[in-house]
Parts: structure tokens; sequence; C-alpha cells
């Protein structure tokens, strides 16, 4: 356990101590969480397309849904490189549980990396909005896609990715009594978190579900 918390102390982001304290210290619901789950923080996996890949599995189904599909296709194709995906016969991926319009995504990123189309190493110069901007022209990468790019490769502090069903469903139960919340509500609990939106976010991921979100 202590080498694992070394480890994943080493991995997680710089600005994550400093995020913690600022937010347990303004948010009593994020205080709880922040010691529910000691030692455990967002992580990169470092590889750009892999993360934009897991990101288009999981749009629309669970995290647990997610999780088992990326496995099955991990053990197709062995790694997640654009080549493999790219080759991949389309029948073989549905195999896996993907849709057909996901595999179509897919391999149309796929294509995109390897003709560099798609170039990851300018993307650490852009800003938030104008990164999503970029990634939202890319067929079947919509906002909230770009969002978990952001926070999941990048490690930008302050997404707050609103269209999230989990920090919706989240947010309602810690905030709200389970009641519904409006977008203008949410923004305005969450204008409590800047500049650290995305640390808040992955906290109320852990409320509902203790297995780390990782894309």
């Amino acid at each position: 356990n202590t080498a694992k918390l070394r480890y994943n102390q080493a991995m997680q982001p710089d600005y994550w101590n400093d995020a913690i304290l600022t937010l347990a210290q303004r948010d009593p619901v994020l205080k709880d969480l922040i010691q529910a789950y000691p030692g455990i923080a967002l992580e990169s996996r470092g590889n750009a397309f892999a993360t934009l890949a897991r990101s288009i599995v999981g749009q629309q189904i669970s995290v647990k849904a997610a999780e088992s599909v990326w496995q099955k296709l991990l053990l197709h194709i062995q790694k997640a490189a654009p080549e493999n995906i790219h080759q991949a016969e389309p029948e073989k991926l549905r195999a896996c549980g993907l849709s057909g319009r996901k595999v179509s995504y897919l391999q149309d990123l796929a294509s995109k990396f390897i003709c560099g189309e798609l170039d990851a190493t300018s993307w650490h110069t852009l800003d938030d909005e104008t990164l999503i901007k970029e990634l939202v022209k890319v067929k079947g990468i919509g906002c909230w896609t770009a969002e978990m790019f952001l926070m999941f490769y990048l490690m930008r502090p302050d997404v707050l990715p609103m269209d999230d069903l989990g920090l919706q469903r989240a947010m309602e139960k810690r905030y709200n009594l389970s009641q519904p919340l409006s977008k203008p509500a949410m923004h305005e609990i969450a204008s409590n978190w800047q500049p650290w939106r995305s640390v808040a976010t992955w906290y109320l991921w852990r409320s509902l579900d203790p297995v780390p979100v990782e894309y």
C-alpha cells in the first residue's frame, strides 16, 4: 500500500495537493470526499490516441460497461495504437461490443493520427477552449470527449464537463437532496471550485464509483 501511494503521488498532477487543500477549505462536501479517498488522484496514461479512443468507447455508457468493452478491444488489437485500430476488421471490432458508429469514429480517428492530420504534440500550447474547438472538428468527438481528453491526457486543472451524467448525478445527490439541478445552478456551485474544477469533478465521480475513472 505504501508503494502504491508513492506511485500515485509521483504520477498525480503537480497541482493536486494545492487543489485538495483549497477545495477542502471552501466546500464541506468535497472535504468529506477528499478525506474518504486518500492516496489516489487523477492520472494520465500519456497516450493521446488511446485517451481519445477510450473516451469514444465510453460515450453514453456506464463506466463499468466502457471498461468491459475496452478490455475486449485490447484483447483483440493487443495495443491501443492507431495502426492496430485502422487495420482491424470492423466486424471484429463490433464483436468487442462497439456500435457500428463507434467503430467508424475509431477508425476515422486512427487514420487522422496515421496521416498526421492530428498532431498531439502541438496541443499542449493551446488553451482549453481553443483545443476543444479543434477536437470537436473530428468525427465522433463532441464536447464531452474533448473535455475528457483535457482532463485525462493534458491533465488540465479547471475543466467542468457539464454534460457528464455522472457529474450531474453526483452534484444532485450531494448538493440538492438528489433533486434535479439546472445547468446554471451547477455552474453556480462549481464557481466556488475554480481554478480546480477538474479535481472537484474527479472526487464527485468517486462518490458514485470508487474505482477511478481513467481514459
